[in-house]
C-alpha cells in the first residue's frame, strides 16, 4: 500500500506539473494575439486557466491520488501561494524606492487620486452587494464573495484577489475566484480603452501634451553612493528574507482582522526596498530578478486560482455578474479623471498615467507610453500603484468584515 501511494503521489506531481506548464503555453500564446493593438498579455493565463478549471478540474482530482479532490485543492493552493508570494514581494521591492518619497511630496495630488479611485470602487461594490443582494438566490456571505472577488477583478487586483480568497475562509474562496475571472477580462480591456479613447474624443495634440509632463514629479530615489555587499549574485537571500517577514507580519491577527500574506510581504517589501540595505549589506534583489519573480508569480498564482474557481465557475455564472463588473471599471475611472482634471488640474497625461496607477492597470500603461512615446508618463503611474494597491486590498477585507 505504501509503495503504491508513493506511485500516485509522484503521478500526481508528474501530472499537475504538466498541467501547469499545458496552461502556461496556451496562455501566454493566447495574450500575444493582438486586436488592434491591444492585447491580453497574462490575461490569457488566468482565461485559460478558468476554461481547464471548468472543463478538465475533475481529471485533475482523478489524477491528483486517485480522485480525491481535497488533494486536488491543496496542490492548487500551495501553486497559488507560491506565486502570491513571488508576485506581491516583488511589486513592494520595486514600488519601495519611490512609495514613501511620492507619499510625502504629492499627497494632495497622485496619491491621494488614487484613493479615491479605490474609494468609488468600493463604494459602488458596497452598493451592488445591498441592492443586487435582493435579486438572488445566494446567501449573503455567497454572493458578497462573489461581489468581492467582481471588486478586484474589475481593477485587476492580484493582491486584493488575494487578500479577499484568505478573507472569507476556505469555503467561499471559489466564489472569489468566479467573481475575479468574470470581471477581469473587462478590467483590463476597459482601461486599455479608455486611455487610449480620451485623447481622441478631447482632440488633444500629443506632443503639446507631452511637452507638460511633469518629470520631477515621481523620479526615481536617489540612493547614498555605499558600496554594498550582496549575499547572493541574484539576491535571492534578501527576497527571501522579505518574504519570510512578510508572511509572519502577515499571520499576526487583531479582533479577526490582519494584513494576511498578501499585505504582510507588501509592506515588508515596500520597506526593505525604501531603505535598500542593512549595514553594508544590500537586501534589495537585482532589478531583472524582481521583474522574473513578478511574472512568474503573477502566471502561478492566476494558475492556481483559475483552475480551483473555473471548477465553479459556471455553476455561478451569471450575465447580472459582469454587468455589475463592467461599472466597478468604468465608473471609478470615470470619477477619477474628472478629479484630476477639474480639481487637480492635471495635464491630460499626467491625469490618464495616475489614473491606470490607481486601477492598477499595468497593460493600459504600458498602451499609453506606446501610444505618447515618452516613459515619463510612469512617474505618474508610480505615484498612484502603490497606494492604490494598499487601499484596495484594505478595501476589500473591510468590506467582508463589516458588510
Amino acid at each position: 500500500m505504501e509503495l503504491f501511494g508513493g506511485i500516485l503521489a509522484v503521478k500526481a506531481v508528474v501530472f499537475l506539473t504538466f498541467s501547469i506548464f499545458v496552461i502556461a503555453a496556451v496562455g501566454y500564446s493566447i495574450g500575444r494575439i493582438e486586436v488592434k493593438g491591444i492585447d491580453l498579455g497574462t490575461a490569457g493565463v488566468f482565461i485559460v486557466a478558468l476554461v481547464y478549471g471548468c472543463l478538465l478540474y475533475g481529471k485533475l482530482s482523478d489524477n491528483l491520488m486517485a480522485g480525491d479532490v481535497s488533494f486536488a485543492t491543496d496542490a492548487l493552493k500551495i501553486v497559488e501561494n507560491m506565486g502570491l508570494v513571488f508576485f506581491v514581494t516583488s511589486v513592494g521591492f520595486i514600488a519601495g524606492p519611490n512609495f514613501f518619497g511620492n507619499l510625502k511630496r504629492n499627497f494632495k495630488s497622485y496619491v491621494l487620486l488614487g484613493a479615491m479611485i479605490i474609494l468609488a470602487a468600493a463604494a459602488t461594490c458596497v452598493l451592488c452587494i445591498f441592492i443586487g443582494g435582493n435579486f438572488t438566490n445566494l446567501d449573503h456571505d455567497q454572493f458578497k464573495a462573489i461581489l468581492v472577488g467582481i471588486l478586484s477583478g474589475a481593477l485587476t487586483s492580484t493582491p486584493a484577489f488575494s487578500a479577499s480568497k484568505a478573507a472569507v475562509g476556505a469555503d467561499l474562496e471559489a466564489l472569489v475566484s468566479v467573481g475575479y475571472g468574470i470581471a477581469y477580462l473587462f478590467g483590463v480591456i476597459g482601461v486599455v480603452l479608455f486611455v487610449q479613447i480620451v485623447p481622441k474624443v478631447m482632440k488633444a495634440d500629443m506632443n503639446e501634451e507631452v511637452a507638460k509632463i511633469a518629470t520631477k514629479e515621481g523620479g526615481s530615489a536617489k540612493r547614498k553612493n555605499l558600496i554594498l555587499t550582496e549575499v547572493d549574485e541574484f539576491g535571492f537571500m534578501a527576497f527571501s528574507l522579505a518574504a519570510v517577514v512578510g508572511i509572519l507580519v502577515g499571520s499576526i491577527s487583531y479582533r479577526n482582522f490582519s494584513l494576511t500574506t498578501t499585505g504582510g510581504c507588501l509592506l515588508t517589501a515596500l520597506v526593505f526596498g525604501h531603505y535598500g540595505h542593512i549595514g553594508k549589506i544590500s537586501i534589495v534583489p537585482k532589478s531583472s530578478t524582481l521583474k522574473m519573480l513578478r511574472e512568474l508569480g503573477l502566471m502561478l498564482f492566476l494558475i492556481g486560482a483559475g483552475v480551483s474557481g473555473g471548477a465553479k465557475f459556471v455553476q455561478y455564472f451569471e450575465p447580472i455578474y459582469f454587468l455589475y463588473g463592467a461599472i466597478m471599471t468604468i465608473l471609478p475611472m470615470i470619477i477619477g479623471f474628472v478629479i484630476a482634471k477639474n480639481i487637480l488640474k492635471l495635464p491630460l497625461l499626467n491625469n490618464l498615467g495616475s489614473l491606470t496607477g490607481g486601477m492598477t492597470s499595468t497593460p493600459a500603461l504600458g498602451t499609453l507610453i506606446n501610444m505618447a512615446g515618452t516613459e515619463d508618463i510612469a512617474a505618474a503611474y508610480a505615484a498612484t500603484y502603490p497606494i492604490a494597491l494598499i487601499a484596495v486590498v484594505l478595501a476589500s477585507q473591510l468590506i467582508i468584515l463589516f458588510c
